[in-house]
């Protein structure tokens, strides 16, 4: 695992942040602070806030109360901040959003097209190198139902990519996946990991927090419990809603 430059700035900053839906407070006073380049795992257990926290970093969720900077720019009402923000951010969800009568190649070409406005050549030439990078160049012009699972999450990934953002957001990634299919999907998470990517990840897979993650945050009921390098994270937690989290998953 690589270390951050000491120099790198704060890229997110989440100052008190606090979300409800009706009267559900789903996050409660998040504070959190993410370098340019850090790889943060985000854990915790199933309606802890952890995907809606990540959400609200794009707005696709909506902060009522607090403070959200990315990249220098305040998450407000102002739909112009949010669509700046958006160009900046990747997100790859559980399920993998691909349009379905559109070849894998569009699918991945059809944004940057659209809101970088590039031409279409540009498009496909970067499409077609993500596709290399993430391993599958020969399903380029493919349709998504001809893809096994990990196939259209690494998709995902490349169209996700192919805005060149500078964070990159990932919900559950693999949760959707048959077991034999999340180890492709996670070689590519690692090799984005270890190219400087500011990248938050909220997953259950360990083996791969604990290889590529700079820090790791624990999620439950809405609040923030606690976080540490992987290696305080597993081997000395300070909490004991960590401690017993950890045990029933590291089995």
């Amino acid at each position: 695992m690589s270390s951050i430059a000491k120099e790198s700035k704060d890229i997110i900053i989440c100052q008190d942040v606090h979300k409800w839906f009706d009267r559900l407070h789903v996050l409660k006073g998040i504070n959190l602070t993410v370098k340019q380049g850090e790889v943060l795992v985000i854990f915790g257990p199933s309606g802890s806030g952890k995907s809606t926290f990540i959400r609200t970093i794009n707005r696709l969720e909506e902060h009522q109360r607090g403070t959200i900077i990315v990249d220098g720019i305040e998450l407000t009402h102002d739909v112009r901040n949010i669509h700046a923000i958006r160009t900046e951010i990747g997100m790859v969800f559980q399920s993998f959003n691909l349009f379905p009568h559109l070849t894998v190649l569009q699918n991945i070409s059809l944004a940057p097209m659209w809101v970088r406005k590039w031409s279409r050549d540009k498009a496909e030439q970067i499409a077609t190198d993500l596709l290399k990078r993430v391993g599958i160049p020969e399903q380029a012009h493919k349709y998504p139902a001809q893809l096994s699972g990990g196939q259209q999450q690494r998709v995902a990934i490349a169209r996700a990519l192919a805005m060149q953002p500078k964070i990159m957001l990932f919900d559950e990634p693999t949760s959707a996946l048959d077991p034999e299919m999340i180890k492709e999907v996670l070689d590519v998470m690692t090799e984005l990991a270890k190219s400087g990517m500011t990248m938050l990840c909220v997953t259950h897979e360990m083996g791969f927090a604990n290889a590529v993650a700079h820090r790791m945050v624990f999620f439950d009921q809405g609040q923030l419990i606690e976080q540490g390098t992987p290696q305080q994270i597993f081997e000395n937690p300070q909490q004991e809603r960590t401690k017993m989290f950890l045990s029933q998953i590291l089995h």
